[in-house]
């Protein structure tokens, strides 16, 4: 780079005038706060915009903060269908189901269970069943993740924030051994990527943790 940088429009040796340094400094100073601003602009793009049924799904989640104040993981006798546990608390999964039924009228638990009594054995194998518990299997998230496979609701995984949309469904690991999942937002959280609405231990939040663990599953369903 030319040791002089010189006032536009002015070429260098035809009347033109080099800048002094503290001129030089205060041009590249500019140029590079014009330059972060555009990346942070570019980081911070407009997500693609919400479905119709995404904005009344994504909704439902949100009705359920400050409503889910605590994580319960204990086994419950729930009606069938439309069965719930208090929805002052649940786990991830409650967070789905509720929102599914609250907003499109979905009744994941007899969605699932109507799948596993037909066709039990693709289902995973980890808890020691031999046939279905509709009190239970809809509130697993490896059952969730076979259904909506089976759906053909998976979509290929990205770590890429741009590739999700307002209203799918991401399942990850927490800690390497606790299956954990949640709704993507419409919302933007301060580093960019959009927020998700989930139950990870202290009641339904929206926060900006979609990449906070290993991701392994992404869905879109209904949406």
């Amino acid at each position: 780079m030319a040791d002089d940088l010189f006032v536009p429009g002015e070429a260098p040796g035809a009347g033109g005038r080099a800048l002094g340094a503290s001129t030089r400094r205060g041009v590249l100073g500019g140029a590079f706060a014009l330059l972060l601003a555009g990346c942070e602009r570019a980081a911070r793009a407009e997500p693609v915009p919400a479905s119709a049924p995404a904005r009344r799904l994504i909704a439902a989640a949100r009705r359920q903060v400050g409503v889910t104040l605590s994580y319960d993981p204990a086994y419950t006798a729930l009606a069938y269908p439309l069965g719930d546990v208090p929805r002052e608390r649940g786990v991830c999964t409650d967070v789905l189901i509720r929102a599914y039924r609250d907003a499109l009228g979905v009744d994941l638990q007899r969605e699932v269970h109507q799948d596993m009594a037909g066709n039990f054995a693709v289902y995973p194998r980890r808890w020691g069943l031999r046939r279905p518990d509709r009190n239970i299997d809809h509130r697993r998230v490896p059952n969730l993740q076979a259904y909506w496979s089976r759906q053909g609701a998976r979509l290929a995984l990205s770590t890429d924030p741009a590739a999700w949309q307002p209203g799918d469904v991401f399942t990850s690991l927490v800690g390497g051994t606790l299956p954990h999942i949640g709704i993507v937002s419409d919302r933007l959280g301060t580093s960019g990527r959009l927020l998700v609405i989930h139950n990870i231990g202290a009641g339904t939040r929206e926060e900006d943790a979609l990449l906070d663990h290993p991701l392994t599953g992404r869905f879109r369903w209904r949406v």
